[in-house]
């Protein structure tokens, strides 16, 4: 699943692109699932003709704003990805929504597994008003973070996947900020201490920023993964240090990386640096 630093990217390949300020001549909907509010036949009728003002992101969501101030906000889930095209270029069996726009434009929406979702919505708060601080603003700060932690019992790794609690970490980045902060995954969160909290709250950061900075991780080829609006891959799966790195040594000590399951998730540990 796409997390804050693949998201983030797609947004600015947004941004970047032809995209702002395109009007939406018509909309194909190959797979009505996909949309989760409202029916296909309202959400037609209500971008039909709207121009797209701004492309934002909360968390792992991707907000657009429309010229008749409603804003479609999209979570990719599993497989989601977009591509913005002219309408000669080949199509696929898996794109499940589609903005045709003027001078032949199109904004595809693929999703191999079909979970991403779209919501069209006045008020934003409807969808996104659940979830946590955004790790890499200003206002995230370490007091913050400290009293966010404080009497929290919950096993750490499955903690800072939860989005009501701190938004846009997922499998790979809790992993590698684990390991950056030599932490262990299954330590209660309230068992802490200040030193290594502190150190915890800085790896967070690290993590997320050099995925940004790698444009996210690409973890193989093919349709289900993660590519950006061009389609080229991300290169942070090049810095991973111990996520899908079960049996190759731990950068740090050189003991072999381990993998053990957290939160129904596959998590990846060095048992010598992350002890219990």
């Amino acid at each position: 699943m796409p997390e804050l630093p693949e998201v983030h990217t797609i947004v600015q390949d947004l941004k970047q692109s032809r995209l702002i300020g395109k009007k939406i001549i018509s909309t194909e909907i190959f797979w009505p699932k996909t949309l989760a509010v409202p029916t296909p036949e309202i959400f037609c009728q209500q971008v039909q003709g709207q121009s797209i003002q701004n492309v934002d992101r909360r968390g792992k969501y991707i907000i657009f704003q429309l010229s008749n101030q409603m804003f479609l906000i999209v979570h990719l889930r599993m497989t989601g990805r977009f591509q913005f095209v002219t309408s000669q270029t080949p199509t696929s069996p898996y794109v499940r929504i589609q903005f045709n726009f003027e001078n032949d434009d199109q904004l595809r929406f693929h999703d191999t597994r079909k979970f991403g979702r779209w919501y069209l919505v006045s008020d934003v708060e409807e969808i996104i008003g659940h979830l946590g601080p955004e790790p890499l603003l200003s206002s995230f700060t370490f007091e913050l973070f400290e009293d966010m932690m404080k009497n929290r019992k919950t096993l750490l790794k499955s903690l800072l996947l939860d989005q009501s609690f701190i938004v846009g970490l997922g499998n790979i980045y809790v992993d590698e900020a684990l390991w950056e902060a030599k932490l262990h995954p299954l330590i209660p969160a309230n068992q802490i201490n200040l030193k290594h909290l502190k150190i915890l709250y800085h790896s967070i950061k690290y993590v997320l920023e050099k995925g940004i900075q790698a444009r996210g991780t690409t973890l193989g080829p093919g349709r289900t993964h993660y590519y950006r609006l061009d389609g080229s891959k991300g290169e942070h799966q090049t810095l991973l240090n111990v996520f899908r790195k079960t049996g190759h040594p731990c950068p740090r000590c050189g003991h072999l990386i381990e993998r053990l399951i957290v939160a129904q998730r596959g998590t990846h540990i060095c048992p010598i640096c992350q002890k219990k």
